[in-house]
């Protein structure tokens, strides 16, 4: 089964996850969404030797490198049991866009089809990660630090995915109701 995938990117505090998880929830028969974090926790507990090897990473507070975690998505997308797949929060980085991109030219049953982008403000993004303070890394100064390594790669990765057609931008400074249906529009339109 050709398998389309969806990225959805932003800022922290943007809502990214959220928006991802209704619309798979209301198209639960085509739709299936994963972020980033959950696919490496899926793989440690599924045992696989992926797994732990993912695992002895974790454990020792280290950062899964980046074949890994490309690996990871691509085993996630091909086992997914639906044949529309959306990953929030990736990719983060220049390199993980190339690795990603490299990983799609190989995988010609992997159709990356948009990459949606929810726009808020640095204020109004600080407004609810701050707002929402669910413990102590939730500070002013672990959100300008996400915020950062939010916004450096950020120009280079809209302008690649400008360049292929797939960048598509939608505002997330509206309710929780008009990002969805914007997002699921752009999803739909896709498939």
């Amino acid at each position: 089964m050709k398998k389309k995938l969806f990225l959805i990117i932003g800022a922290p505090g943007s809502g990214k996850t959220t928006d991802a998880e209704i619309i798979a929830k209301k198209n639960s028969d085509t739709i299936i969404h994963y972020s980033t974090g959950d696919l490496l926790r899926e793989e440690v507990a599924s045992g696989s030797e992926l797994g732990r090897e993912i695992k002895s990473y974790i454990d020792n507070g280290k950062l899964v490198p980046l074949n890994i975690v490309i690996n990871t998505i691509k085993n996630a997308i091909e086992k997914a049991d639906k044949p529309v797949v959306i990953i929030d929060g990736f990719p983060r980085s220049v390199e993980q866009m190339k690795a990603l991109d490299e990983m799609l030219k190989e995988n010609p049953q992997i159709e990356l089809v948009k990459v949606i982008e929810v726009e808020v403000s640095e204020d109004v993004a600080r407004e609810r990660v701050l707002g929402r303070a669910r413990g102590a890394d939730d500070n002013e100064e672990v959100f300008n630090n996400r915020m950062k390594v939010y916004l450096e790669p950020l120009a280079e990765i809209e302008k690649f995915y400008e360049a292929q057609n797939k960048l598509v931008k939608i505002n997330g400074e509206r309710s929780i109701e008009e990002i969805v249906e914007d997002m699921e529009k752009e999803i739909k339109a896709g498939i």
